[in-house]
């Protein structure tokens, strides 16, 4: 498992250089859209909640746009609303960083901090924004659950826990300790997966309704 200690900053810098295909679209995007975010988005909620959320990256008119995690997307609309029926949230949730929205006991990140060309980020651009991850999780000593949203989320968070994919595969509803911690696994909430079915509002409930269940009890 990762040290809690020792770890890199969190949060890259605004002009983070180090996937200069991700910054060379930063920057286009930039002189398009002038009053957006347009820079790394960092985590959003305290690092003393027991709960962690881990998407892919920042969408392009979502959370690049906003500068707030799953904010201004579809994928946002399914997150906070789940998030507020199971307690990890209060307030309303308006798709803008300045709506109120607080999380409660949870934060949430991505595996990749800059929003990425047709939200694709490349398998050495995940890896170099590895440690970014790893030092989010290591800034978090209550931390409990983790909720991986995807495959890519799931895997990069389980090399950023020093841990093997072949022994914690990635499966929808799929639960794996490792431990003080427990890592579940979701399709990721976005539009297309929603859309096809892949993954229900219903489906995404359970799995939260698993983790306040398991936080409730003091099972982890």
């Amino acid at each position: 498992m990762v040290s809690r200690a020792g770890a890199a900053s969190p949060e890259p810098g605004r002009d983070c250089p180090l996937c200069p295909r991700l910054a060379e679209f930063r920057a286009q995007v930039r002189l398009r859209e002038r009053d957006w975010h347009n820079a790394p988005v960092a985590s959003f909620g305290q690092p003393l909640a027991q709960l962690l959320i881990v998407g892919l990256a920042p969408g392009l008119q979502g959370a690049n746009r906003t500068g707030r995690p799953f904010t201004g997307d579809y994928a946002g609309d399914l997150l906070y609303t789940t998030l507020l029926e199971y307690g990890f949230a209060k307030g309303v949730y308006q798709a803008r960083p300045d709506d109120g929205l607080q999380l409660v006991d949870c934060r949430i990140s991505n595996a990749v901090r800059c929003v990425p060309p047709q939200n694709k980020p490349l398998p050495a651009e995940i890896a170099t924004c590895r440690p970014f991850l790893v030092a989010t999780i290591a800034a978090m000593p209550r931390l409990r659950a983790i909720v991986a949203l995807g495959r890519i989320a799931h895997e990069s968070t389980v090399k950023a826990l020093g841990l093997r994919n072949a022994e914690t595969p990635f499966g929808h509803g799929a639960i794996h300790r490792t431990g003080a911690l427990t890592l579940y696994d979701s399709y990721h909430c976005s539009r297309y997966n929603t859309n096809t079915r892949v993954l229900t509002p219903e489906m995404f409930r359970r799995v939260f309704a698993q983790v306040r269940a398991d936080l409730d009890s003091g099972n982890l």
